[in-house]
């Protein structure tokens, strides 16, 4: 059996395969009120009828100011559960786990009202300049991630993961470019890793099952973390009880990256062997060899695919071609499978 396809435990949930949908927002709450709509249901659903061993959802925000559009999923409220509840029965139907990213995105929200950061720092000359927080901001937020990983439990989410990473708000603490507070959240790596270390903590008390994070191991700009930060932080996660760290990079500060196949790979893998955690790839992985020589060289241990997936729901059954692997379909599409 091709590696890629073969099952992995992260604590009590046995994924299927090592294919994993990465979170992409999708601006599809067109009543601007967070909840799951049709096409939410139509578009994560086909990617587990086409066997994605692991769904996760787009960054759904845990607080309404947190959202990076007015359109976009939400769990801030009571009122999401429902929708997610039942988006996660029809996931499960065909095999496939489900994930959701918890996020808040800092200074990079793009809303009506007012928004906030670590610091009052502008993305750039088209975002609003944030409200620097306050402690107790801080620590309302932190109750937010909380009581949001309360209501994925309800929900009945398999994993959850933190966005750390693009710049968004755990982002910006975690970042010199963007935290310059002088309070015990600003200056030493200790500090800016202080968010990221409550929002686990208070998480783990509402959550038992597997908990990712996904962080930009890369922050393209003189002053930024460097990979011995990022090396920190993640042994500092592994501590903490993290099962894997998602490896993406950019977004912290407007940066010009050259991307080509694989491009975010040797961070992952480094933070991989140096903080002895798991991790997941992502970033113009396009093809089933490309997928499986990953795993194979332990470079990482889950393929995180963003546009592939786009382009092709039933991209593990391209791949399993490709490996000559025979992949099961669902009963219904066994005669063109």
């Amino acid at each position: 059996m091709a590696k890629l396809f073969s099952p992995i435990n992260f604590k009590n949930v046995t994924l299927k395969n090592r294919i994993v949908m990465a979170p992409m927002c999708m601006y599809s709450c067109n009543q601007e009120d967070g909840k799951v709509t049709p096409f939410h249901v139509t578009h994560y659903t086909s990617r587990a009828v086409g066997q994605v061993g692991l769904i996760m959802l787009e960054a759904t925000a845990v607080q309404p100011e947190g959202r990076i559009s007015s359109q976009d999923l939400g769990i801030w409220d009571d009122d999401h559960v429902e929708g997610l509840t039942d988006l996660n029965r029809q996931i499960h139907h065909y095999g496939s786990k489900t994930a959701i990213q918890l996020a808040h995105a800092g200074r990079k929200a793009q809303l009506d009202s007012n928004i906030f950061a670590p610091s009052a720092l502008a993305f750039n000359d088209s975002y609003k300049t944030p409200q620097q927080m306050t402690v107790e901001d801080i620590k309302e937020t932190i109750e937010a991630f909380k009581a949001a990983s309360k209501r994925a439990k309800q929900a009945n989410f398999d994993i959850i993961e933190l966005h750390a990473a693009h710049g968004y708000l755990i982002n910006q603490f975690l970042s010199p470019l963007t935290n310059i507070r002088e309070d015990s959240y600003g200056g030493s790596r200790e500090n800016r890793y202080r968010l990221l270390e409550e929002i686990i903590s208070a998480v783990k008390q509402a959550w038992d099952g597997p908990l990712f994070v996904r962080i930009s191991t890369d922050e393209y700009a003189e002053g930024g973390n460097s990979l011995e930060d990022f090396v920190y932080f993640s042994r500092r996660m592994r501590e903490q009880g993290i099962e894997l760290i998602d490896c993406s990079s950019g977004g912290v500060v407007p940066a010009s990256i050259s991307v080509y196949p694989g491009y975010q790979l040797p961070r992952c893998e480094t933070i991989r062997k140096e903080a002895n955690i798991s991790t997941g790839a992502v970033g113009l992985i396009t093809t089933g060899v490309q997928a499986e020589e990953i795993i194979q060289n332990e470079r990482a241990d889950l393929i995180f695919l963003a546009r592939a997936l786009l382009r092709d729901p039933y991209w593990p059954r391209t791949a399993a071609t490709e490996l000559n692997e025979k992949l099961s379909a669902p009963k219904q599409y066994e005669r063109g499978w």
